[in-house]
């Protein structure tokens, strides 16, 4: 059939679409096979790994932290079971009424009902929130008993810190406690958003935290669309955090905190050549393990209010006046100048004089005359405000800091303190006024602005004992096989013959009659401590009172009672170890302090073979 016109020309029109349509078609076409190809053969693998990790999910594994252990391995702090509540939301059709149920065996507090239902409705409802931690073997054993009537609540088995010796201990290991918003900050560690997971906050806990955490691990787990378990695939247990060893004696530490016990105060014990601390004790102390579960309001607010204030680390942080601890620095920095002679006399009357001021002995009626060693024997006031006179404050300051007095002495537990020691121009500097001599007779019996550390005061009677060498404290021994190193000592540059002099008259304080410790002294043979007492006034008596009769400590309220110190070394005849004593508000350091020195020396004389063959052993030992 012939086609018109008209025919011919839709024909065309026809064929023209139809051709378009079909090159955009081809055109489709060809795009749709170009990207699949592209999807398929090109990016396979790119994607094919993105759908792996859509199904499986790799999630952070909490490494199980390190022991802390004393120098003969004593564990003094470890981890164990903890036996805990979780909840699985989707398991469980009414979160109110299960926890209603759980209460009757876990208390559950309000507050903390709140956290969990709040948790409940922002989480995914397969995932397990914890209800409650900690919890007692016999509660655990209650709930398990009761699971099957207590839907969506799962019983847990994970690890928590332990700390056996609680309060003996607490400021030096420290706590650990969960991650805070400003532990987070600048910092990218996964593990600490881990719920749960925690961190050191003090002590050795916090200083040596990265060593005792660990390197974490991983279980990648099979997860269906909705982020669901299905199974585990492969588990990395990660790294245990390291081992940490101290130089600590256990058996030294918990006598010291039981002759502490009831007082606020602290012993620090120390070898004179390594810088070994064999004890360190702030008492009172509190419980690490409150912090490690969370501390209640009430328990905080008890250590808040604590007149006793059992926060604070008094070993490292605690300042008080040394006292008369301080005179054998003063007698040998009279001694180096050579503006005293050690033989000549200073006679006491029981007061001194200067312009139209008194400065009193502590004996009322005075001690008659006294050379240099019979000052320090009798702890003679009146001599040492004479020699302090004639040297000046300077030489005094001088001598101070070259016993490591008035700055920190980079020991590893955190939050050591300075002390303080004056000089004419640091007065000047801050306060815009002259040094007055009367401040520079105060200073010379260890009182006005001088401030001490009860760590100090064991560093500076190791390097009276030790022949002038510049040892440092030292509490870790051992961080996993790593063990801590000692270079050679500096020689400080002391006078030998001056030294002798200061440790012969502490030997007479202890083992002489007379002498202020001759009642605390240690009696067996090669066990004698050389010492000095000091008692540090921390209120001020007036003319008035003295007068008409110093009120004694026992009549005063404790806060206005002196402070009772005491240090030495021991054995006399080879010194090794020092020893300070610090008890806040003790009243006298003769009759409070120095027994607890002694007690607490012996034992460290006691236990000294059993260190040494450790010592040996780890090819620690190094001769002064």
């Amino acid at each position: 059939m012939l086609m018109d016109g008209k025919d011919n020309v839709r024909y065309k029109t026809f064929s023209r679409r139809a051709a378009l349509i079909g090159g955009l078609q081809f055109a489709a076409f060809t795009a749709l096979a170009s990207r699949m190809y592209y999807l398929q053969i090109i990016k396979s693998g790119e994607y094919t790994m993105l759908a792996e990790e859509n199904r499986i999910n790799k999630r952070l594994l909490a490494p199980l932290r390190g022991e802390i252990v004393d120098r003969f391995g004593e564990v003094l702090v470890s981890n164990r079971q903890n036996f805990r509540v979780m909840l699985v939301p989707e398991q469980t059709p009414h979160i109110e009424a299960t926890l209603e149920k759980l209460s009757r065996i876990v208390p559950l507090p309000d507050r903390q009902r709140a956290r969990i239902i709040k948790d409940a409705r922002t989480s995914p409802s397969f995932l397990p929130i914890l209800v409650a931690e900690n919890l007692d073997w016999e509660t655990f054993a209650e709930v398990n008993i009761h699971e099957p009537d207590l839907p969506g609540i799962v019983p847990d088995v994970g690890d928590t810190r332990h700390y056996p010796y609680g309060p003996d201990l607490a400021h030096v290991v420290g706590y650990v406690a969960a991650v805070s918003e400003k532990d987070l900050e600048g910092k990218d560690d996964p593990l600490l958003k881990l719920p749960g997971f925690r961190i050191g906050k003090s002590g050795i806990e916090r200083e040596l935290d990265q060593e005792l955490r660990g390197r974490a691990g991983a279980s990648h787990v099979e997860v269906n669309a909705y982020g669901r378990v299905i199974r585990e695939l492969a588990k990395d247990p990660g790294v245990p955090g390291a081992q940490v060893s101290l130089t600590l004696d256990m058996e030294v530490q918990k006598l010291a905190t039981e002759r502490l016990r009831g007082e606020s105060a602290s012993v620090v014990v120390m070898d004179i050549y390594n810088g070994d601390v064999i004890s360190i004790v702030s008492a009172p102390g509190f419980d690490p393990n409150d912090f490690n579960v969370g501390i209640s309001q009430k328990k905080w607010d008890a250590l808040l209010n604590d007149p006793y204030n059992p926060l604070l680390n008094k070993s490292i942080a605690g300042q008080y006046p040394p006292g008369s601890t301080f005179k054998p620095v003063v007698a040998l920095a009279a001694y180096e100048s050579g503006m005293i002679d050690p033989n000549q006399k200073v006679f006491c009357t029981g007061k001194y004089s200067l312009g139209s001021h008194d400065f009193h002995c502590w004996k009322k009626h005075g001690h008659g005359a006294m050379n240099m060693h019979d000052a320090i024997m009798h702890s003679c006031d009146v001599y040492f405000y004479e020699v302090a006179k004639r040297i000046g404050i300077d030489r005094i300051e001088a001598m101070a800091r070259r016993f490591g007095l008035g700055d920190t002495l980079g020991f590893e537990v955190p939050g050591e303190k300075k002390g303080f020691v004056p000089s004419q121009g640091w007065k000047r500097a801050t306060r815009g006024e002259p040094w007055h001599q009367g401040e520079t007779l105060i200073a010379g019996i260890g009182q006005g602005f001088l401030l001490t550390t009860p760590l100090q005061l064991a560093v500076m009677t190791a390097r009276l004992a030790n022949g002038g060498k510049a040892v440092t404290p030292r509490i870790v021994r051992k961080v996993g096989n790593e063990l801590a190193q000692n270079g050679p000592l500096p020689d400080l540059g002391f006078s030998q013959s001056g030294l002798a002099l200061m440790r012969k008259a502490m030997d007479s304080v202890s083992n002489v009659p007379g002498g202020t410790a001759y009642r605390s002294r240690i009696t067996e043979a090669g066990m004698e401590l050389a010492g000095k007492t000091g008692t540090a006034q921390v209120r001020r008596i007036s003319r008035a009172e003295r007068e008409s009769g110093v009120l004694k400590n026992e009549d005063l309220e404790w806060r206005q009672r002196d402070h009772a110190l005491f240090i030495a070394f021991a054995p006399v005849d080879a010194p090794r170890y020092a020893i300070s004593v610090v008890v806040e508000h003790g009243s006298s350091g003769s009759g409070t302090a120095a027994p607890i020195a002694r007690d607490v020396m012996k034992k460290v004389l006691e236990r000294h073979p059993q260190r040494e063959i450790a010592m040996r052993r780890s090819n620690e030992w190094r001769e002064g």
